[in-house]
């Protein structure tokens, strides 16, 4: 049996190179980096390089970044100072972004009653521009946006730059969720006029608990989580200094040679799509996936002319070849619930019908490809 991995957008292999130098780290700078010994000064060395090179990649200030346990705790971050320490009385965002965002949106308007507005989407899952800056139009209490460039789900993308230009014009703060697209793009925010945003190393080929958020300086943020004065105070707790450095030498290795990369797993989605079409008659993309300059190149969300009765078998069946791949974002893997994204603007016909998501990365081949399709193919007509 093969064993095929087509669910990087959950989270990616980690590269040799990482596991290499965080095992140097954790042998070699295990001093705690707030202590003033020789021991402490060498790991907070570490740090303050990582930081540096973090900030250098996306043209902001060292001090703009702040490193994390992941996506999550960022966006936790940005979110619930804006509202607690900021002055945000009202939140914009969409019904497709990750949970990390919705349900701490949720509970910011159970706890501070703020306002909370859904902007309008496409029948492809695009937010609708015009509707936001309606809503922006609409108010003027103080109001933060929240949404995330890449969908993790459906791969949409979102005008970045455009986006944060437009709100920035109405004077609201913006907040993006780029866990999905840091790594994978280039990005300057010096030039898009973002103010926070959320980072995670393991999607981009690095260790797992460990991420940042770009904080815009003299932003006003404080702290989610309270203790020590690490993180310039803006995060407490002693830092993981083999996770840091893992995260930095898994980000400086994306960019290395980024457009070979993208290039290369570009070509093997064309290929997905181009199969899927020739052996699959019926199958139908969700969202802009088959759209490269809509949708990012790192997945594929596919819908399925499979019965519903059918489709309860398709995950397992698909793991006892040796596939891995997702319905929809692993995060709600173990929700009966369906896809909040897909509910969001797929018809009713098309959530009746099983979608998978395949998620690609440097180490896949079109052979694995193959070997998939041809799975599918035969678990649809037998």
């Amino acid at each position: 049996m093969k064993n095929v991995y087509f669910d990087s957008a959950a989270t990616t292999q980690i590269r040799d190179e990482v596991v290499d130098k965080m095992t140097s780290v954790l042998k070699e700078n295990y001093g705690n980096p707030s202590s003033t010994h020789s021991f402490g000064r060498s790991s907070k060395t570490l740090i303050e390089q990582a930081r540096k090179s973090v900030a250098k990649i996306l043209n902001v200030k060292a001090s703009e970044i702040v490193f994390t346990s992941g996506g999550t705790e960022a966006d936790n971050l940005a979110l619930n100072s804006a509202v607690r320490d900021l002055g945000v009385q009202r939140i914009i965002t969409s019904k497709i972004e990750h949970h990390a965002v919705l349900y701490t949106v949720n509970q910011l308007q159970n706890c501070f009653d703020i306002e909370v507005e859904y902007v309008s989407l496409d029948s492809k899952g695009h937010v609708d521009l015009k509707d936001l800056e309606e809503r922006l139009k609409s108010s003027d209490s103080k109001t933060l946006v929240s949404l995330m460039h890449v969908n993790n789900e459906i791969g949409n993308m979102l005008d970045l730059k455009k986006t944060a230009q437009l709100v920035k014009s109405y004077n609201a703060l913006f907040h993006s969720d780029t866990v999905q697209s840091v790594g994978h793009f280039e990005l300057d925010f010096e030039e898009i006029p973002v103010d926070f945003t959320a980072v995670s190393a393991h999607k981009f080929h690095g260790p797992k608990g460990v991420g940042f958020a770009y904080v815009r300086r003299n932003s006003g943020l404080k702290p989610l989580i309270f203790g020590g004065e690490q993180e310039r105070g803006h995060r407490a707790g002693t830092e993981g200094v083999h996770n840091i450095v893992g995260l930095e030498e898994a980000l400086k290795l994306a960019y290395q040679d980024l457009d070979k990369e993208q290039a290369y797993v570009k070509g093997l989605k064309q290929h997905f799509i181009d199969k899927l079409k020739q052996e699959i008659p019926g199958v139908s993309f969700n969202g802009a996936c088959e759209d490269h300059t809509l949708s990012t190149y790192t997945l594929l969300n596919v819908c399925l002319p499979v019965s519903q009765e059918k489709a309860l078998m398709l995950l397992f069946q698909l793991d006892l070849k040796g596939i891995a791949c997702s319905k929809g974002s692993a995060c709600q893997s173990g929700s009966d619930s369906g896809s909040h994204v897909l509910n969001a603007f797929c018809s009713e016909e098309d959530l009746k019908k099983p979608s998978l998501r395949f998620s690609f990365s440097r180490y896949n081949t079109k052979e694995e490809i193959d070997y998939v399709v041809a799975t599918l193919k035969d678990f649809i007509e037998s």
